[in-house]
């Protein structure tokens, strides 16, 4: 069993009456991690939003109804809780109203769960994300050398639990679980009416990890508006499959300020979307991969250490740039990313002046993991 970073932190929250909410895709182990935690406590609770026996049973609950179904539970657990209509004013009811209850939820749709817990549970939850196993993590479980060894297998095929359990059959879950976010969430969720443009649309960002991209040039790609594609994309991002940077631009007049850079959470799931799986020496997008890997590496990293930072890269129209900056307390730390550990690179005066609380960081493939670790 390999142990969740996040695992102490919701420990920590089990004193308290306020719901824990977990978010995170399909497949990244949200139930398991809970299994781990209360299997053995036989007090405990356990729904599953996507069964419609549970669906039914919490039609029209009250207080009173919730305290039949409870019975002598001191924890209910909801897997997939965003298939629940009106869960948030549903679970408002036993934190307000039924004491001695934790309740947990866990959902692969941050847009449908938020969207009905923020106004009910707002000051009543603890939210937390789960990702696809990070680095730390494998690193725990086996040894820092071993899973330096696996860094080219990692970028090719990703970190999600079962590719990394079943390292044979990797291209075979990988391909299953992309079909399974494309077609069972995110075209279910959303009701795409287009969901042909929106897997090119997918493909068209896959090519393009780790270059600016607008909205319009995406949309002339796959024949769609640019209203569409900003609705899209917001879609892979709240199913947890893409995220974005936005491009810092405070004091220059020529840092560019309408692209944005779009990311996947692992880089299993983007080979699958454009079925590339060979193998690192063969590869022309060496620099893209090296890129995704280690920005939702340090998202991964950042979010399990409760630690908040903005996010950006930088660029300027005579093509002066910064893959990757965190800000925060008032310090920007820069990220220039190479593969090749013999490239150097220095900071942009341009940067350095505009901006000059700064740290400057070039990572390869030879010190990543020093960013890595906590």
């Amino acid at each position: 069993m390999i142990n969740r970073s996040i695992q102490a932190r919701i420990i920590d929250r089990l004193k308290d009456n306020k719901a824990i909410i977990i978010l995170g895709p399909r497949q990244v182990g949200k139930t398991t991690l809970l299994d781990q935690l209360f299997s053995s406590n036989p007090k405990t609770l356990w729904l599953n939003g996507d069964e419609q026996s549970t669906r039914v049973l919490l039609e029209n609950v009250n207080t009173t109804k919730w305290k039949q179904i409870l019975g002598k539970a001191e924890t209910l657990i909801i897997d997939e809780a965003q298939r629940i209509q009106e869960i948030g004013l549903k679970i408002k009811l036993i934190t307000d109203q039924i004491n001695n209850v934790k309740v947990i939820l866990s959902g692969s749709s941050a847009f449908e769960l938020k969207n009905q817990i923020n106004e009910p549970l707002t000051g009543r939850k603890w939210e937390y994300e789960l990702y696809p196993f990070s680095f730390q993590e494998l690193s725990n479980y086996t040894n820092l050398v071993q899973e330096l060894s696996n860094l080219e297998n990692r970028l090719v095929f990703g970190c999600y639990p079962e590719v990394v359990n079943h390292s044979g059959n990797a291209r075979e879950y990988l391909e299953s679980l992309a079909e399974s976010y494309l077609f069972k969430d995110i075209f279910t969720w959303q009701q795409i009416k287009k969901p042909e443009k929106l897997l090119k649309l997918l493909q068209a960002i896959a090519f393009q990890v780790g270059n600016e991209v607008s909205y319009n040039e995406l949309g002339n790609m796959v024949g769609l508006d640019n209203q569409t594609v900003e609705n899209y994309i917001t879609t892979l991002e709240r199913a947890f499959v893409i995220f974005r940077l936005q491009p810092l631009s405070m004091n220059l007049r020529k840092e560019l300020k309408t692209k944005r850079k779009i990311y996947f959470y692992d880089n299993g799931i983007r080979n699958a979307i454009i079925a590339q799986f060979s193998a690192i020496e063969t590869r022309t997008d060496i620099g893209a991969l090296w890129e995704n890997y280690f920005i939702s590496e340090r998202l991964k990293m950042n979010a399990y250490n409760g630690i908040k930072v903005n996010t950006y890269f930088w660029r300027t129209s005579d093509q002066q740039e910064i893959d990757y900056i965190e800000f925060r307390d008032g310090v920007y730390q820069t990220f220039e990313l190479k593969w090749n550990p013999n490239k150097s690179c220095k900071l942009s005066k341009t940067f350095a002046s505009a901006y000059p609380n700064n740290s400057y960081n070039v990572i390869n493939r030879q010190n990543y993991f020093e960013f890595l670790l906590t």
